[in-house]
């Protein structure tokens, strides 16, 4: 069985690769059960939740499951709040065939699984990136954008200001124009992208701060007590999710539902591949995508990186 490391997960998995994988599976369809979460008690801290992630392609070629602990309180530890481990398997005789490191794999999906939706919601011309959140997907969040838009500058805000610092540090390292900002509302308003990848349990982004064109993407609200922006930003915009499961999981999108706020969803990721749902209809829309991370990115990034590695 292959068994690849972080280092070796990431650098299997190059964004313009990953992206086509994703945009292949969404419109194919596959087979990708709820995600089975448990709640695990912690006591001085917030709890910490398990997930089970399964998916297969139901044509004989691989399925996987992704097991995950997210962990809210590793922050004061100085540790990565989600530790992940992906399992890929031949669907045809069960045989395991490789193991991944989860957290890269996770990471670079989910960068890849917004970028995707941005090449159909976000204005093809847009080339300010605000980054709201600058944990491990935060990071991965500028190269996935920057592999489908012409993105030349990186605005970084953290609730941390000295986390902000060190990802703007690393993404020059990067040959990436990047600043960090201490005032959120401002930033908001000086970028043509808002991409949010944070553990908040209380809004960050104002419907009120966002302006015609803008494109806002919602990752970290992946539970019902979660939130990054409040209801007069998912009633100002056209919502699309990347799957059903968001209207059940995402404190973004229940919240603003329970409130009348949100009243319909647009579409999903699935629509979108498929075309069968328009994106972007004009360069005013305010568009919203609100992601919790599916089975199926994991699935397809786990093929990309098989494929990449027997090609060594």
């Amino acid at each position: 069985m292959l068994v690849l490391d972080a280092t070796a997960t990431a650098s299997a998995l190059d964004y313009p690769t990953l992206i086509a994988g994703l945009r292949r599976i969404f419109a194919a369809g596959v087979t990708a059960p709820l995600r089975h979460a448990h709640g695990l008690p912690r006591a001085g801290e917030p709890d910490a939740t398990l997930l089970m992630m399964p998916a297969w392609m139901g044509d004989g070629s691989h399925g996987g499951v992704k097991i995950v602990n997210v962990v809210p309180g590793n922050a004061k530890r100085g540790l990565p709040a989600v530790t992940a481990s992906y399992l890929l398997f031949d669907e045809t005789t069960g045989a395991h065939v490789a193991l991944f490191d989860g957290a890269a794999l996770t990471g670079r999906r989910t960068a890849a699984a917004s970028a995707l939706a941005a090449s159909y919601l976000a204005r093809s011309d847009a080339r300010t990136l605000l980054v709201v959140g600058a944990g491990h997907v935060g990071s991965e969040i500028p190269a996935a954008y920057r592999a489908v838009l012409p993105i030349d500058k990186v605005l970084v805000w953290n609730p941390t200001p000295a986390r902000a610092e060190r990802l703007v540090a690393n993404l020059g390292r990067q040959g990436i124009d990047a600043e960090a900002r201490t005032d959120l509302e401002a930033a908001v308003g000086e970028a043509d992208i808002i991409s949010c990848a944070t553990l908040s349990t209380a809004p960050l982004i104002k419907g009120d701060w966002l302006k015609p064109g803008q494109h806002l993407d919602l990752v970290g609200s992946f539970t019902p007590e979660m939130r990054e922006a409040d209801d007069q930003a998912l009633a100002r915009g056209r919502v699309f999710v990347d799957g059903p499961a968001a209207v059940i999981e995402s404190g973004d999108i229940k919240g603003a539902m329970a409130s009348g706020a949100l009243k319909e969803i647009a579409g999903t990721l699935y629509d979108l591949c498929g075309d069968r749902v328009e994106g972007r209809r004009s360069a005013a829309d305010i568009t919203v995508f609100k992601s919790v991370g599916l089975a199926v990115e994991d699935l397809a990034a786990a093929r990309v990186a098989l494929a990449a590695r027997r090609q060594d």
